[in-house]
């Protein structure tokens, strides 16, 4: 997650159902699945997680981008796929992260 947007939020993502961790400001998380499979990427957002479903490849690689968004109460988040070179261009000036546990 990159940009000074929403710096002070944290937002749980989880990959097929299991927590990856809780987000923060100028890091990625990296997380290897299956090729050849549909994987659900999730964001808690203010008042219900946002997906977005991937049909993976083997042998590639995928990008997905968390994004703050401004909400009625508190902001909420949002992910989509970005191309690989912007995704490789995006994490080389961010943070790996390491996976933790959910506040849901």
């Amino acid at each position: 997650r990159s940009g000074s947007f929403g710096d002070a939020l944290k937002k749980d993502v989880w990959v097929d159902g299991d927590c990856l961790g809780e987000t923060a400001p100028d890091m990625f998380f990296y997380k290897e699945v299956k090729g050849d499979e549909q994987h659900k990427i999730a964001t808690e957002s203010e008042f219900s997680p946002n997906d977005l479903l991937l049909n993976t490849e083997t042998g590639k690689n995928y990008f997905i981008r968390q994004y703050m968004k401004i909400g009625v109460f508190v902001g909420g988040a949002g992910v989509d796929l970005v191309d690989e070179e912007k995704g490789k261009k995006d994490i080389s000036s961010l943070n790996m992260a390491k996976t933790g546990t959910c506040s849901k």
